[in-house]
């Protein structure tokens, strides 16, 4: 079974991943892993912690001539930060110098340090921090290399940032490329200006903005998942994945919310044979997913990212050490991390993805697993004739 573990504080010495279960004889090629790294990093309302890190991943193990081994594969992301930092995040000894007493409003300051019995609420926020999305960002990169090979292909953009919203959808042309080339990672030129505005404005009041942005992965084949119990379904698990997601306060699939205001018949995908005598749905409000399982359609799925709650304007708050009213704790942040957090969903979604393919084409090697799939995909056909 595919699976990771990570590791790493925000100013600590570095972010670590072991991921057990690939399959031996898979390339990776760690420019396409930094690519992804890149794009995490990028983003008009990004904040100064962007200007300090490149954030470059390191293959430590498993991986040999640029394939994979069948061992667990250990990913490394050094934190440049750490170096101002050490006399404080250091393992060994550590200054008592930038302590949080004084939780945030909407982190997991307060909660964590109640939870764990922490007094300085720098040893939650340091784990809680939205820096360890660079390391699973860099886990879905490489599975993103392994789905490559059955034919899926993955996209992200945002949809919306604060009230600006962009209309567009996939089949406009150049979509991949503007998309790429937009600093909020959005299609519209008019729904991007406004954006960027907006972020510029929020930043002026001491501000923060939230969005949503959209998933989708094409070339899926039927079904990946299972209906047979709730911890199988597919979209249970890529909707669990994704509120585990700094920030992610809802997830939909397909219609999603829109789909509770209409009736059946505006909802439910109509079916018919394709020329290549597969089943096809006429529509897609599904967003890929039926009873668990993957349809054969394009999987689509949004989610909800709430506004960083380190604020510039701090809300009010409490003193931990005396009780006492007081400004929530300023660390340094973003006004906007939405463009940001649509790679990371990108990458979370594939790692359940691959993880789904895995159980289901398993093998100890990418041959075996190619074999397996196409085995499974001729029965398909054959089920459908």
């Amino acid at each position: 079974m595919l699976r990771f573990l990570d590791a790493g504080e925000t100013h600590g010495k570095c972010l670590t991943a072991i991921i057990e279960g690939l399959p031996a004889g898979l390339k990776l090629d760690i420019n396409s892993i930094n690519h992804k790294l890149a794009l995490r990093q990028s983003g008009h309302g990004r904040g100064g912690r962007m200007a300090i890190e490149t954030d470059c991943a390191e293959i430590l193990s498993g991986v040999r001539g640029g394939y994979t081994l069948g061992s667990p594969v250990a990913l490394m992301i050094k934190n440049k930060d750490f170096e101002n930092w050490r006399h404080i995040m250091g393992a060994e000894e550590a200054a008592d110098e930038r302590g949080v007493y004084v939780p945030r409003p909407g982190h997991a300051d307060l909660t964590g340090a109640l939870k764990y019995g922490h007094t300085d609420m720098r040893n939650v926020l340091e784990r809680a921090s939205a820096r360890q999305t660079a390391i699973r960002t860099a886990v879905g990169a490489v599975c993103q290399s392994l789905l490559a090979v059955f034919g899926v292909r993955m996209a992200s953009r945002v949809v919306s940032i604060g009230s600006v919203r962009d209309e567009a959808d996939q089949d406009c042309p150049d979509f991949d490329e503007r998309i790429a080339a937009s600093p909020v990672r959005m299609y519209s030129a008019e729904a991007q200006a406004a954006a960027m505005a907006m972020i510029d404005a929020a930043k002026a009041d001491g501000e923060s903005l939230g969005g949503v942005v959209e998933v989708t992965a094409l070339g899926l084949p039927p079904g990946l998942g299972s209906y047979v119990h709730y911890d199988r379904k597919l979209d249970a698990v890529i909707a669990g994945a994704l509120m585990s997601v700094q920030a992610i306060k809802g997830v939909e699939i397909g219609a999603g919310f829109e789909a509770a205001a209409r009736p059946g018949s505006k909802v439910h995908d109509p079916i018919a044979k394709a020329g290549d005598g597969a089943y096809r749905r006429l529509s897609n409000n599904a967003g890929g997913i039926e009873g668990g399982m993957t349809n054969g359609e394009a999987l689509i799925v949004r989610a909800a990212m709430k506004p960083i709650p380190t604020l510039y304007s701090p809300l009010k708050s409490v003193d931990m050490r005396t009780g006492q009213a007081a400004e929530a704790s300023v660390e340094r942040s973003d006004i906007c991390a939405v463009p940001a957090c649509s790679v990371v969903c990108e990458a979370v979604v594939a790692f359940e993805l691959a993880k789904a393919a895995t159980e289901k084409f398993g093998g100890d090697s990418i041959d075996e697993m190619r074999r397996n799939y196409e085995g499974y995909m001729k029965a398909v056909a054959a089920r459908q004739a």
